[in-house]
């Protein structure tokens, strides 16, 4: 390894960071000091493409591709035969600062596999953020990955200088971890994020009691996850995220489909997680962390899979008709983030125009909401889903009020003869907002 070129290196542990998707460039705010260059605005800024044509932010890096732990899934391992390299902790401080001042980056990742133990690999991670911010002052944004096991003191201390922090819980359950990976431990791993949490609320509290106090990692703390190396099913991953979440309060959960390498173990399944299973992983995240929804109702017991034809918000509203339809004009917004096709931005924007007039399909139309999606669950100034009763008003028991068809106000579909209700007519003229 000593007697390869920067370049060489890079090639090589840059490729290798690949695998690692636990990384986003926004999310917080450092603002430059005068003193050297760079700074973060929050938001991320994407400047260079990968061959794929990605548009990233971010030079993504590993310390080195060489690993002390065996785990099977991953290619890094100590008893895999890919050619290996190291960085120094300078070279990486130098590459950074190249790149950012030619504008292909953003800000840093860097991760590693484990050189001789857990604290000697986080003592190198920490020196490069450390120099970066002390030495040249960097304002950029920087994502470093904390080592499972690795000493309180030095996650303490790393933290004052990344925004955000990492640590990849790998694989949804023990049992999966003891298969395939089994000198981790899911309680050592959740040690160290339990450590990055308690710490980031200090450091929030006494920044409430003194402005000049630090920040600790601000942008928080993600995890990773591999999907599809294991027999886990969708319900398994999505209920373990649902408890990071609430125990460490992560800004994010990454799902990485397994895809199968040469010579790989027999224990590894052959083909690749399917990437629509990734996909609707991250949509029923996004489901818990914008919607209000529950880990146990995106799927069921005896469904524990994600549908992978449908997104797991329409899929939910397919098992619930009796929750439908909603009336945009006067549900609450926990109820109108269960609508298939109405976005949480939507539904604030909805919640703000409807208070100053009644909202029909035109006005959702201009808000790009998905209506083809959304107009069979839902009720607008104009429109009635089909097959639905008009309940605005309780009918006699014995007075069954016929199934309406689509209705507008443009076109309706004619209905067979029946007896209408005493208030019927009424009930229509207020839904259509005309007399």
């Amino acid at each position: 390894m000593t007697s390869l070129t920067v370049q060489q290196k890079l090639e090589i542990l840059a490729d290798a960071a690949k695998y690692d998707a636990s990384c986003a460039s926004s999310g917080a705010k450092r603002a430059g000091n005068g003193k050297g260059i760079g700074h973060s605005d929050g938001e991320g800024i994407c400047h260079s493409y990968t061959p794929d044509g990605r548009c990233i932010s971010l030079l993504k890096l590993l310390l080195t591709n060489y690993c002390t732990y065996d785990c099977v899934f991953c290619v890094n391992r100590v008893s895999s035969d890919i050619r290996r390299a190291r960085f120094t902790p300078d070279e990486i401080v130098t590459l950074t600062l190249d790149f950012y001042k030619r504008n292909y980056i953003e800000g840093l990742f860097l991760s590693s596999g484990i050189i001789q133990s857990p604290d000697y690999t986080m003592e190198m991670l920490l020196q490069v953020a450390k120099t970066l911010r002390t030495v040249h002052h960097f304002g950029g944004y920087i994502h470093i990955k904390a080592i499972p096991g690795c000493a309180q003191r030095l996650v303490d201390e790393v933290g004052l200088y990344a925004d955000r922090l990492s640590a990849n819980i790998e694989l949804p359950t023990q049992n999966d971890l003891v298969q395939l990976a089994p000198e981790k431990k899911t309680a050592v791993i959740e040690t160290t994020m339990t450590q990055i949490h308690d710490r980031k609320l200090e450091a929030e509290e006494d920044r409430t009691r003194f402005h000049s106090a630090p920040k600790f990692a601000p942008a928080g703390q993600s995890t990773q996850m591999v999907v599809g190396a294991t027999p886990s099913t969708d319900r398994e991953i999505i209920a373990r995220a649902s408890g990071l979440y609430t125990s460490f309060k992560l800004k994010r959960v990454y799902y990485t489909g397994f895809s199968p390498y040469p010579e790989a173990d027999t224990r590894l399944p052959l083909k690749a997680s399917p990437l629509i299973r990734e996909h609707r992983l991250y949509q029923a995240d996004w489901l818990m962390r914008h919607y209000g929804f529950d880990a146990e109702e995106i799927t069921t017991p005896d469904a524990p899979e994600l549908d992978l034809a449908v997104d797991p918000k329409l899929a939910w509203a397919k098992r619930h008709p009796e929750f439908f339809p909603v009336d945009v004009n006067a549900a609450p917004r926990e109820t109108l983030l269960r609508v298939p096709g109405l976005g949480y931005k939507n539904v604030d924007r909805i919640l703000s125009i409807r208070k100053y007039h009644r909202l029909g399909l035109e006005d959702l139309r201009k808000l790009h909401v998905r209506l083809k999606d959304a107009t069979a669950y839902m009720i607008a100034a104009d429109h009635l889903p089909a097959a639905t009763p008009l309940n605005l008003f309780a009918a006699p028991s014995d007075m069954a009020i016929a199934p309406l068809a689509t209705v507008t106000r443009d076109a309706a579909v004619p209905l067979p003869p029946r007896q209408m209700g005493l208030f019927e007519a009424a009930a229509r003229s207020a839904m259509w907002g005309s007399l």
